[in-house]
């Protein structure tokens, strides 16, 4: 039987890759877009079962809106994928006040809203799969990437928070951590700050080495992980996490593993600040 999956940001990337190949299974697909230009041809070809609409993510009343149109038309969405986002570099200082709210809309604000939204309506119907596009940089952090970082731990906090909720729902959730990967998040769509000549040498510098392309491509194939999340939904009970990509899964072990060594050697001074009764 179909299923239904709203994905936001369809136009690029994981989400214009899902897209694609859900729609080659027969699914039906709700795309949120900025600009339609990129989907055209998915309009053209699946008339009947792509629909794209064109939202904001960081309009939370545009978001409400979508949500409740989206149910004038179909009975259920079976799938959320937030999807929309973008990477934002540079030192923290080097940053624009601008730059940090908006980044936070989008990556953080925007994903929140979108779920809460669409919750009530997963509830009622019974049950639901929400998938959230994280990032390795959801538990590793670089320099150079703090307001990432800052959106990606936060929505995986939040994600963590809320699965325990609608469990009793039959309302899944899952954070998707990917590594790199050839798509235009790195080479496109990605925002530099004002860099500051101060930092040079510095490793709040080292991303330009990564966004340029003559130093190599990034090594996660799109295609592979969008086939990767699609698959997920199929999974009972849904997995809390997916680390996508050989690099970012060791990274986000040995970063967990010297984590855990830091907080192991604390046990006297946590035992210390107690009330001894």
């Amino acid at each position: 039987m179909s299923k239904t999956y709203l994905i936001t940001g369809v136009s690029s990337g994981f989400g214009y890759e899902m897209t694609k190949q859900l729609l080659a299974k027969g699914e039906t697909v709700v795309g949120t877009v900025r600009n339609d230009k990129k989907v055209q041809s998915l309009i053209e070809e699946y008339p009947n079962t792509f629909f794209r609409r064109f939202l904001d993510v960081t309009d939370t009343k545009a978001i409400n809106e979508l949500v409740a149109d989206i149910y004038q038309h179909v009975d259920k969405v079976d799938v959320l994928i937030n999807n929309a986002g973008y990477g934002l570099f540079g030192a923290a200082e080097e940053l624009s006040a601008e730059e940090v709210n908006h980044i936070i809309a989008t990556n953080l604000t925007g994903s929140i809203e979108m779920i809460r939204s669409i919750l009530p309506h997963m509830r009622k119907q019974g049950g639901g799969r929400i998938i959230q596009m994280s990032s390795y940089g959801g538990q590793v952090a670089f320099a150079g990437n703090s307001m990432y970082h800052a959106t990606k731990w936060g929505i995986e906090g939040f994600i963590e928070a809320v699965a325990q909720e609608v469990v009793p729902f039959n309302i899944g959730m899952t954070i998707v951590e990917p590594g790199g990967a050839r798509t235009e998040f790195r080479y496109g769509s990605a925002q530099v700050a004002q860099l500051m000549p101060e930092y040079n040498k510095n490793p709040a510098h080292e991303f330009l080495t990564m966004l340029d392309q003559k130093n190599g491509l990034a090594p996660g194939d799109p295609e592979k992980m969008a086939a990767k999340i699609i698959e997920s939904v199929a999974i009972e009970p849904a997995p809390l996490r997916m680390v996508l990509g050989s690099i970012a899964l060791k990274s986000t072990i040995d970063t967990l593993e010297k984590r855990l060594e830091n907080f192991k050697s604390q046990t006297k001074l946590a035992a210390s600040t107690d009330f001894i009764e």
